[in-house]
């Protein structure tokens, strides 16, 4: 069985859902640190003047002792309005606006505090559009002790997997012996970040999951998420030999 895993993300970019759709089960770290500027709290749409940042605002006070579970939203500024405008406007006349403008109308008319719940909100529709059915925990709800390697290790063996996905920047301290010694498979996403119609000139790569959506059909999204990159068929052949 193959796991991955990753910090929450309000509206991921692509890799994010290849490295779920390669999965069989998928743990969402909501209970590590937050990091600061990371894309737990943002990413960016695309406009006809580039990338626009879009960032849900968090109250920041002691974010280095606590978790990203515990995070709150800081709603004292205008950010749903600003969101939902900015989407708005510059989505409006894509091919496929209409299909997912209901959804989020309302994820922005409603009140949110904390910012997982946000996130598992709209990750879980995003993923219903994308027909990826892999099963996905959030580690809060396991129980943990372990951290870095440790937590990865403990993770696969109280979810019963034994290969691991980890991004790109894994190669940098995932240490091959020491999961070897655990009888656990390692695999370094390498995400080849496909093209597709983007409103505008210029496609711009490695932006917010809607911006595939409203510019493909439901059908295609998942096929062109996947275009150029490994998937789980050809992943589990990597590793019949075991570790």
């Amino acid at each position: 069985m193959i796991l991955s895993a990753h910090q929450p993300a309000y509206l991921p970019w692509l890799g994010y859902f290849h490295k779920i759709a390669i999965s069989d089960k998928f743990v969402v770290l909501d209970e590590v640190q937050f990091e600061k500027n990371s894309f737990t709290n943002r990413n960016r749409i695309k406009t006809s003047n580039g990338a626009l940042w879009l960032s849900v605002p968090i109250k920041m006070n002691g974010h280095m002792d606590k978790t990203i579970k515990t995070m709150e939203i800081d709603n004292k500024y205008n950010w749903k309005d600003k969101h939902w405008k900015s989407i708005y406007l510059n989505y409006k006349k894509t091919q496929y606006f209409h299909h997912y403008s209901d959804f989020l109308e309302d994820v922005y008319k409603r009140e949110w505090s904390n910012l997982v719940d946000l996130t598992e909100y709209m990750n879980k529709f995003f993923l219903s559009e994308l027909r990826i059915k892999t099963k996905i925990y959030y580690q809060s709800n396991i129980e943990t002790k372990e951290k870095k390697q440790e937590l990865i290790v403990e993770l696969c063996k109280k979810l019963n997997c034994d290969t691991f996905v980890f991004g790109k920047l894994g190669r940098s301290y995932a240490d091959r012996s020491y999961f070897g010694k655990n009888n656990i498979n390692i695999y370094f996403q390498e995400y080849n970040h496909p093209t597709y119609n983007q409103a505008w000139d210029d496609f711009i790569p490695n932006i917010a999951i809607i911006d595939l959506l409203f510019n493909v059909s439901k059908d295609e999204a998942l096929d062109i998420i996947t275009r150029e990159n490994i998937n789980k068929k050809t992943l589990y052949k990597l590793f019949q030999g075991g570790v």
